[in-house]
């Protein structure tokens, strides 16, 4: 096992100096990995008798909405965000579980050590999917090898089922692996591309919403093949900018990098103080209104944080910071509280501060689970309706009463 290990980190090692290498010519090689019914499996992984049965996992009251469901649960018609009553109805015999997302999330970052413990360059793109850049290794272990080896590796030191899908960009590569699904791998080698996606359909190019699908649906456009025959000027014509990057998709077309995730920014805001100051409660107001401000960036970038900091500098310039790794959220009310006992524990001196300042980090990309697991849609309604206020108004049309300055 050992042995293994090593000649993954020295295929790594290799595969990443290659892809330094100045004009280099090479056709780029990347890997979709995606954690199958995820949620699901995590609750499998700590409860065995729910093997083969309809799992749903979501809010318990009939006015929750379900947040994940097994391949047992759909062959009911159950799917992801269905309202929990409708579920109940179309699969009676399941079992419904409310979820647990900081259990959720431990899991998420096993799969992601291991992964970066391997892979040369990575990306964590959501809580249970990532994308590898492994450009060049097939001149030192095998590109298929290396990426089934290490899929064998996470199911082995985790139990949790994955999939993954190896081609030559992120789209191509992610259509792959829900055909590989469940649990299963699938390789598209670059002459195979246009071949493989002509006859799937235009629902499995990725981004691609309801909307979008009905109004191409409209056009007669059902099929990939028939998308990407479609002149891209008439494309633009139809869906602006959006439209080219569709056609695009289409044609197996797919510069987007794989970002490092250690390069993935993070979302802070810092308040510097004209008078240094020990007002304990206009310092914690102030860290509010900071977290209500990047907590809204986050959900407008439809991205959730894991890793919370608190920042404090004082008046003799001596700086300190605490942070704290979370269940990933984007929601203020559960924010607001970690960064209140983080500026607790950090501002023990009480000295003069001059600064002050929140950062939320290791961020993925994901609508907040909303509080699938909970049983407040009014929670939800009324967090899309603050935010709907402040992308028409600024981020500062609404505010928590306590981060108001009187």
């Amino acid at each position: 096992m050992q042995y293994s290990k090593l000649l993954f980190k020295l295929s790594s090692i290799f595969c990443l100096f290659f892809n330094q290498l100045p004009n280099k010519v090479s056709q780029r090689t990347v890997v979709h990995f995606d954690l199958d019914t995820f949620f699901v499996s995590v609750e499998r992984l700590m409860n065995s008798s729910l093997q083969g049965k309809p799992v749903i996992i979501g809010g318990m009251s009939d006015r929750g909405v379900v947040a994940s469901c097994s391949y047992e649960a759909r062959s009911y018609g159950v799917h992801s965000a269905m309202p929990m009553k409708m579920a109940k109805q179309m699969c009676s015999d399941g079992i419904y579980i409310r979820g647990d997302m900081e259990t959720y999330s431990k899991h998420s970052r096993i799969v992601t050590d291991i992964i970066a413990d391997t892979a040369p360059v990575y990306e964590k793109a959501s809580i249970d999917e990532h994308y590898l850049d492994i450009t060049g290794m097939d001149r030192f272990f095998g590109s298929l090898k290396w990426t089934h080896e290490l899929r064998q590796r996470i199911i082995r030191e985790t139990g949790l089922p994955i999939s993954f899908g190896l081609s030559v960009n992120k789209t191509v590569s992610k259509i792959a692996t829900g055909i590989a699904k469940p649990n299963g791998e699938k390789e598209v080698p670059e002459p195979e591309v246009r071949n493989f996606l002509a006859p799937l359909s235009i629902q499995k190019i990725p981004m691609l919403g309801p909307k979008t699908y009905q109004l191409l649906r409209s056009m007669g456009v059902l099929t990939i093949q028939t998308l990407s025959g479609i002149p891209p000027e008439m494309m633009e014509q139809v869906l602006g900018k959006n439209g080219i990057i569709i056609w695009k998709k289409a044609n197996g077309i797919d510069p987007t990098p794989v970002e490092p995730y250690w390069e993935q920014k993070s979302i802070s805001s810092e308040h510097t103080y004209e008078q240094d100051t020990t007002d304990v409660q206009d310092l914690n107001r102030k860290l509010i209104t900071m977290v209500e401000k990047i907590a809204f960036e986050l959900r407008k970038q439809e991205k959730l944080t894991a890793c919370v900091t608190v920042k404090i500098r004082y008046a003799n310039f001596d700086t300190h910071t605490l942070q704290k790794r979370i269940p990933y959220t984007s929601f203020d009310h559960v924010l607001i509280p970690i960064v209140q006992e983080l500026f607790k524990r950090l501002y023990t001196r009480r000295m003069l501060v001059r600064l002050i300042g929140v950062r939320f980090s290791e961020l993925v990309h994901g609508t907040q689970q909303l509080n699938l697991f909970e049983d407040t849609p009014e929670q939800v309604n009324l967090y899309l309706a603050m935010d709907k206020l402040r992308l028409r108004y600024g981020s500062d049309a609404v505010k928590r009463a306590i981060g108001v300055n009187k």
